[in-house]
């Protein structure tokens, strides 16, 4: 009887992990390397692989360390990196989990659809390789990081669409712990306890977010954050007192109510 073997697979999304139908691998740190990169990239030159994997030597000394790595991987059929030319390629069959994870952020961006389970699932994982600090790992964790942000924050909306509000906080949540600035993720936050009728909940992480904010940067939420919630008694003093302060320089305010709203400053100039 023919016994199929497992595909290789590629983590590089939390700790380096390479698993064969035999299990898992310890490699070097060289070798870890070069297929973290190469599992990232695709095809690659010869030189280009050395030039920045042993930036810090000489072209020669370089290509040396390659080839030694290389010889160090471990056998297989195909084997994990294959030559065409002058360039180096992984074997089509090895699974990395970033093009899954990459596949499926682009999925919910573009409206696509996932299922919610693995979507949520994968969108919700590690940074990266957390605590390499190589240049090239860098730009592509941060790549990621970004792609993963304005994934979660579709997932949450299209959760929202749904009705289904308790998936949709978790999605909003994920994005909080990954950018706990971002006030994309913090109003699906407040959506999502708006749309359950917790109201309660959801000035109050409000008005956690707003003194996060001033405390961070000195700044406040978007009107678009603060229309949301019902306007409440001290946000109308602090809008008059805003209309106050700005009087003295801009002209003289005349807060009246205006359709829409309760309270709003409506401005004349001096001398009309």
């Amino acid at each position: 009887m023919h016994v199929v073997s497992a595909p290789p697979r590629l983590r590089l999304l939390g700790q380096f992990r390479l698993e064969l139908d035999t299990g898992s691998v310890e490699l070097g740190r060289n070798g870890q390397r070069l297929l973290a990169y190469l599992g990232l990239r695709g095809r690659v030159s010869r030189t280009v692989l050395a030039g920045t994997l042993w930036p810090e030597v000489t072209e020669g000394h370089a290509r040396g360390s390659l080839r030694t790595t290389l010889w160090k991987l471990p056998p297989g059929e195909p084997p994990l990196i294959g030559c065409r030319g002058d360039a180096l390629q992984v074997t089509p069959a090895l699974r990395v989990d970033v093009h899954a994870f990459t596949r499926t952020a682009l999925c919910v961006v573009q409206g696509d659809g996932p299922r919610v389970g693995p979507a949520l699932g994968l969108l919700t994982g590690e940074d990266l390789l957390p605590g390499w600090d190589e240049d090239w790992v860098l730009l592509e964790r941060e790549r990621l990081r970004q792609l993963r942000l304005h994934a979660l924050d579709a997932l949450a909306e299209a959760l929202m669409r749904q009705g289904r509000p308790a998936l949709a906080m978790e999605a909003a949540w994920a994005s909080v712990r990954a950018e706990p600035l971002r006030e994309s993720a913090h109003r699906a936050v407040v959506s999502a306890h708006l749309a359950e009728g917790n109201v309660v909940e959801a000035v109050r992480h409000y008005d956690a977010f707003c003194r996060l904010l001033d405390e961070e940067l000195g700044v406040e939420p978007s009107p678009r954050f603060a229309r949301m919630l019902p306007e409440r008694p001290r946000d109308r003093a602090r809008k008059a007192a805003s209309c106050t302060r700005a009087s003295a320089t801009t002209g003289s305010p005349s807060t009246t109510p205006s359709k829409g709203e309760s309270t709003s400053c409506t401005w004349t100039s001096r001398g009309m």
